[in-house]
């Protein structure tokens, strides 16, 4: 089973540090800033495949330093299908604004989804990888944690293993809006919806992943072949399996914070204890574009609604 054991170790020009038993290392000897060279782009890009998300410290970066990082490892993505107020000249920044959800929901909370998920599954091709930079904090609370669905996908028995390899769970985008908004047209006229294997393999390392992403599946409950009741029950199951408490790695945010995660290997969860102290939270996202997905059979995703999801 995939898992961490190694101790505090550097690697080329990285310091690294595992952060947990399956998941997460803290990366050091690097500035963002800098104009990296191919070694250090290699040493983070393989740290991000053997822990599947990387934190960084006290880095002093900015929107633009922020894409111009994450374009080294790949085209960067607009901000999200239904994102109409980027920052003004970063159209590929998603501002997590706790402010903004006020507006937009309707009610105070410091993420837009507090459920376990994986970015944009809805999409046809999901976003290959998301860097995450905290800006305004809480004086506490407001961590967000990552599993490894690598781990969890080789920890189900054989049995279950062998039906998640074959079964295919329709994602969907429900996602909430203040009624009568221009975010609610937009998501409405912007519908995603998709079909993936519950079981990806990864492009790049060939690591086999349980891709359920729970707050893309919750509704219509939908695996085919099966009824509604069936796909619900189903679809709790491997929920639980994905979650579970030793597959994770909780990160607490600091000035300077930026998190690296592979959107392929790891679900995530913005964790829901810091909406009613009355305190923001605004943290910025940029993603990469990703490959449609392929099950172990070499099947591929399928495109119910919306259309592919491309950087540059």
């Amino acid at each position: 089973m995939t898992a961490v054991h190694e101790a505090p170790a550097r690697t080329g020009t990285l310091e690294i540090a595992p952060s947990a038993g399956y998941i997460g290392a803290e990366i050091g000897g690097v500035d963002l800033r800098d104009d990296l060279d191919q070694n250090t782009v290699k040493e983070i890009r393989d740290a991000l495949h053997r822990y599947k998300v990387i934190f960084f410290r006290d880095q002093q970066i900015g929107h633009a330093e922020q894409v111009t990082f994450a374009r080294r490892f790949g085209k960067v993505t607009p901000a999200h299908p239904h994102e109409e107020n980027p920052p003004e000249g970063f159209p590929e920044i998603l501002p997590i604004d706790s402010r903004r959800y006020t507006q937009n929901l309707g009610r105070t909370r410091t993420s837009y989804d507090h459920s376990w998920h994986t970015d944009v599954t809805a999409l046809v091709n999901p976003p290959a990888a998301s860097i995450l930079r905290s800006d305004i904090l809480p004086p506490y609370g407001g961590d967000t944690a990552w599993t490894n669905l690598v781990a969890a996908y080789e920890g189900l028995p054989k049995e279950l293993r062998e039906l998640a390899d074959r079964i295919d769970i329709r994602h969907q985008f429900a996602a909430r809006a203040a009624e009568g908004s221009q975010r609610a047209r937009k998501i409405a006229e912007a519908n995603l919806v998709a079909y993936h294997p519950a079981v990806r393999v990864h492009p790049e390392t060939g690591e086999r992943a349980l891709f359920v992403s729970p707050g893309f599946t919750r509704g219509p409950r939908e695996i085919r072949g099966f009824s509604p009741e069936q796909s619900e029950e189903i679809l709790k199951l491997l929920w639980r399996e994905a979650t579970r408490t030793e597959y994770t790695v909780r990160f607490r945010w600091a000035p300077g914070s930026v998190a690296f995660w592979d959107n392929r290997a790891t679900a995530h969860l913005a964790i829901a204890d810091a909406g009613h102290l009355g305190h923001d939270r605004v943290l910025y996202r940029v993603t990469l574009e990703g490959d449609v997905p392929r099950g172990v059979d070499g099947r591929e995703s399928e495109l119910v609604s919306g259309e592919q999801f491309l950087g540059a």
